[in-house]
């Protein structure tokens, strides 16, 4: 393991790589959802194929990472992680991106194809939700805190059967220790993005994944946005919410190993 931080203009970056620790291996990049860190993965990491680099990363307002006032713009979250694989030079990787990290996933690829080689979309859109639904969002982060909004955010998260166990409570806590500013900030990225259109351009090795019971990019919406993509594949991960890889941690990694089988990343 080794740790890593990295300076964007205003912001302090935290990542870090496991793994075969050697920029000429084979790399994944991984981005979390919105009001989580990078141990968002950590379960996942174990079942993956031998002689991979693993790049993890604390978006700007989450985690280790600095937390600038907000509102955020998404190319701002693109640039910081392009920052963060240029310090790291990442090349040729498979970017797997989750929620908003799906979101900066899009944006980078658009920008820099010879940092992604293949793209996974995890319960991701090229457009989140509305507007009205992101201020509201904000509004009440800002005046109630955060723990006023977890419980919902729970049951969009998490199947019921998860969501009613002991194991939500490591989550709940996870999202309710993020900074307001954070939270909120990146909110308004999300709010802000539509790629729609540039992700239709995107010509690169694609697979969508998404749990049946998410609350927070259901299915059609993340199928809609992997299908803009020529040649795709899209998998449901059934009886699983907004975070697949946290309720069925094999499942999600046997989709990620086929695909690494299938592109020849390793």
């Amino acid at each position: 393991m080794r740790e890593h931080y990295i300076q964007c203009d205003d912001v302090t970056l935290y990542a870090r790589e496991d793994g075969v620790l050697d920029d000429s291996a084979p790399t994944i990049v991984f981005a979390n959802s919105l009001g989580t860190d990078m141990s968002l993965w950590d379960d996942l990491l174990p079942l993956l194929p031998e002689g991979l680099r693993i790049v993890r990363m604390d978006k700007r307002g989450h985690g280790k990472s600095s937390c600038p006032d907000a509102p955020y713009a998404m190319g701002a979250l693109v640039k910081d992680a392009e920052a963060v694989c240029d310090h790291l030079n990442v090349r040729d990787a498979m970017f797997v991106g989750l929620s908003i990290g799906g979101m900066i996933a899009q944006g980078l690829a658009v920008k820099r194809l010879d940092i992604i080689r293949t793209l996974v979309l995890s319960n991701t859109a090229a457009k989140i939700g509305i507007q009205k639904l992101w201020d509201e969002r904000i509004n009440a982060v800002r005046t109630k805190g955060l723990e006023a909004i977890a419980d919902g955010v729970m049951e969009r998260w998490f199947a019921k059967e998860f969501a009613n166990s002991p194991a939500v409570k490591k989550w709940r806590d996870l999202l309710c220790a993020t900074p307001v500013e954070g939270y909120t900030g990146c909110c308004a990225a999300i709010s802000g993005t539509d790629f729609y259109t540039p992700t239709s351009g995107l010509r690169l090795p694609t697979m969508g994944i998404v749990g049946s019971e998410d609350g927070s990019t259901p299915p059609d919406l993340v199928r809609e946005t992997v299908e803009l993509i020529p040649g795709s594949t899209f998998h449901i991960i059934r009886k699983t919410g907004h975070l697949p890889n946290v309720e069925k941690p094999q499942e999600y990694a046997d989709l990620l190993n086929q695909f690494i089988k299938d592109t020849g990343h390793i």
